[in-house]
């Protein structure tokens, strides 16, 4: 079952977009559970709890981009949906690695193919894996918690969100292997994973945890173009 949160500082407003959210769910066939919370300091408490979140942008108080940005402070990974009567705070969005931005008022065909793209994303996020092999031990890498993988001699070193591990393979065969997986070479020495790429320049990446990733002048336009490949597939504007 999928959890989600709906947040919104206008009681009607909240109430009339969970009852999109749940004909959306039921017409599609997912199963899921729905909790209403009306200020950005309520949703806090309860974050861990859901799969994904509908966040009103205008708010009194706390407003929902600095909501967001508590909620990713508390290692909220999951999707996040704004919701606002704007589009001037898209890039905002961009900085909280927003899903998907809709514009008020929400027409429920734009709404459903959302949530239809964040469901099966959400669904099958844990599925991804790479086996590799160590010492004649095998080992099963998830690919959501990889950041890049480094190529270092005949080594390659696995960056994970809990350590590094290093295994042998060539980097051109693990690069053909995750192929539409959301991974790029951007440089001869790094293969990226651009679900965690938080910002980047010219010369760098700079990912969700601070590290930073050097990207090759000649790949630099290779990899603007596949950072918005990325958003476009798993994220945007309606």
């Amino acid at each position: 079952m999928i959890s989600i949160a709906v947040c919104d500082d206008e009681l009607l407003e909240c109430i009339s977009i969970s009852a999109k959210v749940r004909t959306c769910m039921e017409e599609l066939g997912i199963p899921c559970s729905i909790e209403q919370f009306y200020s950005g300091k309520e949703l806090l408490g309860s974050v861990k709890l859901f799969d994904l979140i509908f966040l009103d942008i205008l708010m009194e108080g706390m407003d929902g981009l600095e909501t967001a940005r508590r909620c990713r402070e508390l290692s909220f990974e999951k999707k996040l949906i704004f919701l606002t009567s704007s589009r001037r705070y898209v890039f905002d969005a961009y900085d909280v690695e927003a899903f998907h931005y809709l514009v008020k008022p929400v027409a429920q065909e734009k709404l459903k193919n959302v949530l239809e793209r964040a469901v099966k994303k959400e669904m099958s996020r844990s599925s991804d894996y790479l086996v590799v092999s160590r010492e004649r031990q095998k080992r099963k890498i998830f690919l959501e918690s990889v950041r890049y993988f480094e190529i270092r001699g005949r080594q390659i070193d696995i960056h994970e969100e809990k350590g590094v591990f290093t295994y042998y393979e060539q980097m051109g065969i693990l690069e053909k292997e995750l192929e539409g997986k959301g991974f790029f070479r951007c440089h001869k020495s790094y293969l990226l994973n651009l679900n965690h790429v938080d910002s980047y320049n010219r010369q760098e990446a700079i990912l969700d945890n601070g590290e930073r990733v050097i990207i090759a002048k000649r790949r630099y336009e290779a990899f603007c173009q596949a950072v918005l490949a990325n958003m476009r597939e798993h994220g945007g504007i309606v």
